[in-house]
């Protein structure tokens, strides 16, 4: 390292980037705590196991082909090819991609992406719960974590995106890059899937499924929130200079930038996450007349419906702004509810999809005009150019791909588990199977025992 200054910043934007990393975890915990306390006690062991295996399919997927597509995709296909050098330093077999003293920010940054994708297949997962195959999941998850939302990522998160270029597409702290097209890929799932057993009266009527453990489900959110904070610092770049990015870009050393390169802070974060979470509390209480679960994650969804510009708004925009989405968000779940007789059990859709939809199209007028990137020649924030993004994020990338292959998976059977089996419980139905194993082998163990024995004996 050149100087010691440099050497800080390195050791520093390393450390920085390996703490949010820990932080995110939490979200993975409270998404398993969530849907836990959401699912009925014949289902918890079912609902874990999905969960937890969702992190090693879809860690490693994403290091053999997840991060190369951030890296390769950018422009590709629409305007330009691949980007080959970029992408080929990001392969699996690349120096920066195993432990290489020289390169002390790959891995970690690699991980903060992860944990992103973590999160957009536990978007998924919770809106599925006590009915879906435990493999049909962990396709759609890898599809998502390592496919599809890392596609967004290239076009419209990556500081060269072709959106970011060409529409002037700004989601600073990923309204649509995570949420969006999680909650649409999510709606397309749930849309072949079809609701549980008794969500829906003979006469079409929708029928609450309460929580089993409310307690944890609380705790459960709460972890969310605190993962949150993690997420929010893992879309910046800590310590970065002009001279770093090739210099095409002028001015002074910052202490940190949004994803697309531009000037932003730790402090401006603090500010609009706690008033964007305070302004979706509130009118989430109010909408709901203080349903315990709307009001919970009224917070997340004001949040998320904020994120796009929350390293733009003030405060006090962000809170009005996060209290206008929850309310559509709600009357939306349930118009679509009634509508479409969808079953959404933990409302993901709605909090994700829906919320990070609003909040991409919201900040098309409120930022109207603004650099969308610190880059010379790009567009700038657009209404227009942020409701096609919001298409392209929650349909296009979204909902189109997981219908696709929930349809597949259902016309091969592989979809939802038998009748049966969801009304006896996927635990319930999983112990019996290990039981019936267990006293196989123990006849077994009898017979050769007993093979052993002579008949003087």
């Amino acid at each position: 390292m050149d100087g010691n200054l440099n050497a800080l910043t390195t050791v520093f934007t390393e450390f920085y980037y390996w703490v949010t990393v820990v932080f995110m975890f939490l979200i993975h915990v409270g998404f398993c705590m969530y849907e836990v306390g959401a699912s009925r006690r014949r289902n918890h062991m079912h609902t874990l196991m999905k969960n937890v295996m969702v992190i090693p399919l879809v860690t490693v997927t994403f290091f053999f082909f997840g991060w190369w597509i951030y890296w390769a995709f950018p422009m590709f296909p629409f305007f330009g090819g691949l980007d080959t050098e970029a992408g080929a330093a990001n392969l699996p077999w690349a120096e920066t991609m195993g432990p290489n003293a020289a390169d002390r920010i790959t891995g970690v940054f690699w991980a903060a992406f992860l944990l992103f994708s973590w999160t957009a297949a536990s978007i998924v997962s919770g809106a599925v719960i006590e009915r879906i195959r435990s493999s049909a999941l962990w396709v759609h998850a890898v599809l998502i974590g390592s496919v599809w939302w890392i596609i967004d990522a290239a076009w419209g998160w990556h500081y060269g995106g072709w959106m970011v270029q060409y529409l002037g597409y700004h989601d600073a702290y990923a309204s649509g890059v995570i949420h969006a097209i999680a909650g649409g890929y999510a709606l397309g799932v749930i849309m072949v899937l079809g609701p549980r057993i008794g969500k829906f009266a003979p006469d079409g009527t929708p029928r609450d499924i309460p929580p089993h453990n409310p307690w944890m489900l609380t705790i459960g959110i709460f972890l969310i929130y605190t993962g949150f904070w993690g997420f929010y610092a893992a879309c910046n770049v800590p310590a970065i200079s002009p001279e770093a990015i090739g210099g095409q870009i002028t001015g002074t050393t910052w202490t940190a930038t949004n994803i697309y390169l531009a000037p932003t802070s730790l402090s401006g974060i603090t500010f609009n996450f706690l008033m964007s979470l305070s302004g979706g509390l509130m009118a989430a209480y109010v909408v709901s007349k203080g349903d315990a679960f709307w009001t919970f994650s009224g917070g997340l969804a004001g949040v998320i419906t904020a994120s796009a510009g929350n390293d733009l708004y003030h405060p006090i925009q962000a809170m009005i702004i996060a209290a206008i989405g929850v309310v559509i968000v709600y009357r939306l779940h349930y118009w679509v509810e009634r509508r479409f007789k969808l079953d959404d059990a933990v409302g993901a859709v709605a909090v994700h999809g829906y919320a990070g939809f609003i909040g991409l199209v919201i900040a098309g007028f409120v930022l109207w005009g603004a650099p969308s990137s610190p880059y010379e020649g790009y567009a700038t924030i657009n209404p227009v150019g942020q409701f096609i993004g919001a298409l392209i994020m929650f349909f296009g990338l979204g909902f189109l791909p997981a219908f696709v292959v929930a349809k597949m998976q259902a016309a091969a059977g592989v979809l939802r588990i038998p009748e049966e089996v969801e009304l006896e419980g996927l635990d319930y139905a999983e112990h019996h199977a290990y039981e019936d194993a267990k006293e196989a082998i123990i006849e077994a163990d009898k017979a050769y025992l007993a093979s052993k024995v002579s008949p003087a004996e």
